[in-house]
């Protein structure tokens, strides 16, 4: 099957950094694809060059198999992490202004239900709520019915049962047939959404596969969550991978039993103590060595 979009030696340095240093990687059409690494990994100034807003160093990025074209711009779709909406407008007058910006339209009718926007048209973009914004700005990115989506962190700072809902609408453009970008922060968000993952550090891809096969190739082991007031006891306790979340200390081992056995005989109060199995959260630390934020 022939990619929708490929990237091919991508390259962009800046003065002391090489934010992208020989990115490449291929979409399939119909798929949620996921770029997702830590704050400084290159991943923006990666999205940044495909939208067309960097031009790269070297490298090249070919949609549909050929260079893009002038008429790239009208055929893809970009939800930004801020956009600010023109005050004074209703939702509908603000789907109809953006509409008229491009020569291909989509059916507003169709933007409206599968964005679940029927409830706020008539309400002032100024007094819709951080969910509702974000369901209007990917109706935006709409407008032009783009068989290429870039969601660029879409859902940063909203409560979860917005965020479930916007899941739920980037599931149903998915099933129309549309292939999506993603950047996201939310490791449950990519795991959910996305049939195809690269995770980038240091401006490289360090690898990308499906979440399912990222899971066997990395998730052996178990994790163990413990809080405590003294984590250098836990620490010097284990020869373990270690992690610090907030007041949560993290322990991943390959030798659950044993590890609990160090742990106690350390004096560790177990009692707040949780046992999981891997998820994308471990395989993201296990690769990068950092939280996804970081």
């Amino acid at each position: 099957m022939t990619p929708i979009l490929e990237v091919i030696d991508l390259k962009k340095h800046f003065p002391g950094v090489k934010a992208v240093d020989g990115v490449s990687f291929s979409i399939e059409p119909g798929i949620c694809f996921g770029l997702l690494g830590p704050n400084g990994a290159g991943k923006t100034t990666t999205i940044e060059i495909i939208e067309g807003i960097l031009k790269p160093d070297s490298g090249k990025i070919l949609y549909r198999n050929e260079k893009r074209g002038r008429t790239f711009k009208e055929e893809v779709g970009i939800q930004f992490q801020n956009t600010e909406l023109p005050h004074y407008l209703t939702v509908f007058e603000t789907l109809k202004l953006y509409r008229t910006l491009y020569t291909r339209k989509a059916k507003l009718d169709w933007i409206i239900e599968v964005c679940h926007l029927a409830d706020i048209l008539d309400r002032d973009n100024r007094k819709v709520s951080g969910g509702q914004k974000q369901r209007l700005l990917l109706a935006i990115a709409l407008t032009n019915d783009p068989e290429l989506i870039i969601l660029d962190e879409p859902t940063t700072g909203l409560d979860p049962q917005a965020r479930r809902h916007l899941w739920d609408i980037v599931n149903g453009i998915k099933q129309s047939g549309r292939t999506i970008i993603l950047t996201t922060h939310y490791m449950e968000e990519a795991e959910i959404l996305c049939d195809n993952i690269a995770i980038m550090d240091y401006g490289k891809i360090i690898d990308q596969d499906s979440p399912e096969n990222l899971l066997l190739r990395y998730g052996e082991g178990a994790t163990i969550s413990i809080k405590s007031d003294t984590p250098e006891k836990i620490v010097s306790a284990v020869s373990s991978d270690v992690y610090t979340v907030e007041d949560t200390i993290e322990i991943h081992t390959d030798s659950l039993n044993e590890c609990i056995q160090k742990l106690a005989h350390a004096g560790a109060d177990l009692s707040n103590m949780t046992v999981r199995t891997p998820n994308l959260e471990d395989v993201f630390l296990k690769l990068t060595g950092h939280t996804l934020r970081s």
